[in-house]
């Protein structure tokens, strides 16, 4: 665009250049007009931002958690109690949101200042149930989050070794979900995450651990959560997925026999000796107690008799060769270690020769085995209650 069409466009007609020379130039008569008007425009739509600007402002914190004001936060320090849950999953403007339909802090914006100030303190947050004030500082009400002392979950603990029935019954008295829910969310395996390697069966899947489970945790996502983490210890020890079953029933097999983290890398060698060699001192029978036990759901007593022996089923180590058709417990991470890395040595046999303290040894020939054994004997005789 040329000078001469900017004069046009902004103030009008251009004298010609003819008459331009010579003489002392003025501004046409609309020049002065247009100017004022367009200086007044400028002055009431920047008057409009403002004022636009002031009124709008607290909405606009309030929906995108811009700084906080003291309009916009409660002095402190509270009264009362106000019980405050942060679910599973719940991000700091779900919290915030929770927080001030709890009363507990003025707006959401003055939580999320405080947050957003603390990033560190912030990841720090649990779920649980946290027992607060209403019309605390904003500030105050986040620093109690960050603080585990007050927060009150429902913990409960499964340890290693347990059958499926005994952790469902667990889960069942600790949460008060009823019994049948658990049984019903097992019959749907692919609901629960199990891999196919499993084969619609639960047993030895679920990971024995501390879980914050409450009544409004469904069964099957307590019982889903479980599969996860064993999923997890599997891939930690390195184990392919179309070995997990086998290596979780050698590990639950672990999990029955041994007391002491130190022994079970060897249970888990004398376990596999005995796979290896269907001619050795064992013929391929592993021989396990705690096989025999799992058929008869009996705990309890070491040893087994010779009725529980001569059971038909493919349980029954003493008279089927090779591993059970499945795991026999649900094993914790040791085991699944140990079975996934045996030691290295000789051994075909041990025993607990005190179930008490739970001293194992081992042997590579029966005659040595039978020696040992003598030793259990002897503790059976003096602890007859207990065999």
């Amino acid at each position: 665009m040329s000078h001469e069409h900017l004069d046009t466009t902004l103030f009008g007609e251009p004298e010609p250049q003819g008459q331009r020379r010579g003489r002392r130039q003025r501004p046409p008569r609309g020049k002065g007009r247009s100017l004022l008007v367009l200086v007044l425009a400028l002055v009431l739509v920047g008057g409009a931002a403002a004022t636009a600007f002031v009124l709008l402002k607290p909405v606009v914190a309030g929906v995108f958690g811009g700084g906080s004001t003291e309009a916009e936060d409660f002095p402190g320090p509270g009264d009362g109690e106000v019980p405050v849950t942060v679910k599973q999953g719940d991000t700091g403007e779900s919290i915030a949101t929770a927080l001030k339909s709890a009363g507990v802090v003025k707006t959401r914006t003055a939580y999320l200042d405080a947050s957003a100030a603390d990033p560190q303190g912030s990841a720090k947050i649990q779920p649980g149930t946290y027992t607060l004030r209403k019309g605390m500082k904003a500030i105050d009400a986040f620093t109690a989050l960050t603080d585990p002392a007050n927060r009150t979950v429902a913990r409960q603990t499964i340890p290693e070794g347990l059958w499926v029935s005994e952790v469902i019954a667990r889960l069942s008295k600790a949460t008060g979900a009823p019994l049948a829910d658990y049984q019903a969310a097992l019959k749907d395996p692919a609901a629960l995450g199990l891999p196919p390697e499993a084969k619609g069966r639960a047993e030895g899947y679920l990971f024995p651990s501390s879980y914050e489970f409450d009544d409004k945790t469904p069964a099957a996502s307590q019982l889903k959560q479980m599969v996860a983490k064993t999923l997890a210890e599997l891939k930690k020890a390195g184990v392919e997925p179309q070995d997990y079953t086998r290596i979780l029933t050698v590990a639950s097999i672990i999990e029955g026999e041994v007391n002491g983290d130190a022994d079970r890398a060897k249970v888990a060698r004398v376990i596999e000796n005995r796979l290896a060699d269907p001619n050795g001192p064992t013929v391929g029978l592993l021989q396990m107690d705690s096989t025999v036990h799992y058929i008869e759901q009996k705990r309890g007593r070491a040893g087994t008799s010779d009725a529980a022996r001569a059971s038909s089923s493919p349980y029954n180590t003493y008279r089927v060769k090779g591993l059970p058709p499945g795991p026999i417990n649900n094993p914790g991470a040791a085991s699944i270690e140990a079975a996934a890395k045996p030691a290295d040595g000789p051994w075909f046999f041990f025993v607990a020769v005190n179930p008490d303290t739970g001293e194992t040894k081992f042997a590579t020939t029966a005659a040595e085995h039978d020696r040992n054994v003598q030793e259990f004997n002897q503790w059976c005789s003096e602890n007859k209650d207990k065999c």
